[in-house]
């Protein structure tokens, strides 16, 4: 495909009309200090920095202090030393996404690192750091989406356009859960980022959990853990921004985050080396002023576009649910999804505590009838659970408690229930169907009257 004129205008307007350079300071850490040229750049602009090994290092303006320049750099800093040139460079960094990027697999930069070929590029162009939609334009959540894993699907509907974060320490699933809903979902489009992952996860996420169903809809972005905090930092805005470009072609889009901690880590290493003060934790201000920039921009569009529905993963430090991240996401999102260690220690996956985990668009996107067998299985769970440590040591005689008896009857069932292979889907109505099933209730009567 041939790339749009417009574009080419575009991308030769964005270029400066002259070459102005500095030269390099200072090198502490991460940080470089340039030095010359300090009335000419402001927060967030570009600069080429000239290595002595002959490569190119492009580096982003964060901070200045004392005259001086500050810049983190989206490479390694090898062959950089005081009096290398740097010379300004493009200052918004922008993307021209396309139907094409489907089923490809992208870099921070809007690069395809999947070896399938250049990436066509599309007519209009999407700034990676974005705005959302102004709130009073913004339509309401949608109908309810089918992420094919019955957990989700019951005991916490997700609506188009809702923003859920799941919580977990590591190991617990987050990254298979997120893998289920994005092979099984029925939305339109999957963009999926994989922020700070372990390199050797990436390619098996992609064939192994994704699949060939489930990559075809899907653009993957990628950043693993060993590349330098801007570049992870801009791996998570490079994905809402191709949310965005296919909510606004009235699409329905999943998005998927794994994970925003990560995110967060990337921009305390950007603030501190800055030099900014760290407060709660180790982190800094900053961090949680840039977390509701980029989970605002999930959500429902204007009444002429899409809506993209954003699921976050957070990774909870020493499985405390009240650190600091985990306390701002779960205050920004519209709902929490719990895994449970515990849970995943007796072998029942996903591991959502659904006692812990709530959907805020829940119950009013339910029918009455699908209500009724939600609460009922709640009911009987939180039974058996306030009474667990005297089952399981055989202290409580059966018959001393009406209740108990009949939440031990089902208990067994509705873990059966909740328990799925990643491969496994389960669409709404059959999630329904199954867990009032299991409880020994009637459901769809209405339906079939």
């Amino acid at each position: 495909m041939s790339i749009p004129f417009d574009n080419i205008i575009r991308d030769i307007e964005r270029l400066p009309s002259q070459k102005v350079c500095g030269c390099v300071t200072s090198v502490l850490g991460m940080l470089i200090e340039i030095g010359g040229i300090e009335g000419l750049v402001s927060i967030g602009d570009h600069f080429l920095v000239q290595a002595r090994n002959g490569r190119q290092v492009t580096c982003e303006v964060v901070g200045f202090k004392d005259g001086q320049i500050r810049a983190l750099p989206f490479g390694t800093l090898e062959g950089i030393g005081i009096g290398c040139r740097a010379e300004i460079g493009t200052s918004a960094a922008a993307i021209y996404p396309s139907e094409s990027w489907l089923g490809r697999v992208i870099n921070a930069f809007g690069e395809p690192i999947d070896g399938k070929g250049p990436l066509s590029k599309g007519a209009d162009c999407y700034a990676i750091m974005n705005n959302p939609p102004p709130a009073h334009q913004r339509t309401r959540v949608g109908d309810k989406i089918d992420l094919g894993v019955r957990s989700m699907n019951t005991f916490l509907s997700v609506c188009m356009g809702q923003r859920l974060g799941i919580f977990s320490g590591s190991g617990v699933g987050k990254s298979t859960l997120l893998s289920m809903m994005a092979r099984h979902t029925t939305s339109d489009v999957s963009v999926i980022g994989l922020i700070g992952e372990r390199g050797r996860e990436a390619k098996e996420f992609i064939e192994d959990d994704l699949g060939t169903d489930g990559m075809a809809r899907s653009v993957v972005v990628v950043a693993t853990s060993d590349e330098p905090p801007l570049v992870r930092r801009q791996a998570a805005y490079l994905t809402m921004a191709v949310s965005e470009y296919f909510r606004d072609q009235n699409r329905h889009v999943l998005c998927l985050m794994d994970s925003v901690t990560r995110f967060a880590m990337a921009q305390r290493e950007i603030s501190l080396s800055a030099g900014e003060p760290p407060a709660t934790r180790g982190y800094t201000p900053t961090v949680f002023a840039e977390l509701p920039r980029l989970l605002e921009r999930a959500g429902p569009g204007t009444v002429d576009q899409g809506s993209i529905t954003g699921l976050f993963t957070v990774l909870v430090e020493g499985d405390d649910l009240n650190e600091p991240v985990s306390d701002a996401v779960r205050g920004i999102l519209d709902g929490h999804v719990i895994l449970d260690r515990a849970i995943a220690d007796r072998g029942r996956f996903p591991a959502v505590n659904i006692l812990k985990s709530i959907s805020r668009t829940m119950p009013d996107c339910n029918t009455a009838e699908q209500n009724a067998v939600v609460d009922r299985a709640r009911h009987l769970v939180s039974t058996y659970e306030d009474m667990a440590e005297l089952i399981r040591l055989g202290a409580y005689r059966q018959g001393s408690d009406p209740s108990v008896d009949e939440a031990i009857h089902y208990f067994p069932a509705i873990e059966a229930f909740l328990r799925q292979t990643k491969t496994e889907a389960t669409d709404l109505d059959s999630c329904y169907a199954q867990l009032a099933a299991s409880l020994d209730m009637h459901y769809g009567q209405e339906e079939a009257a």
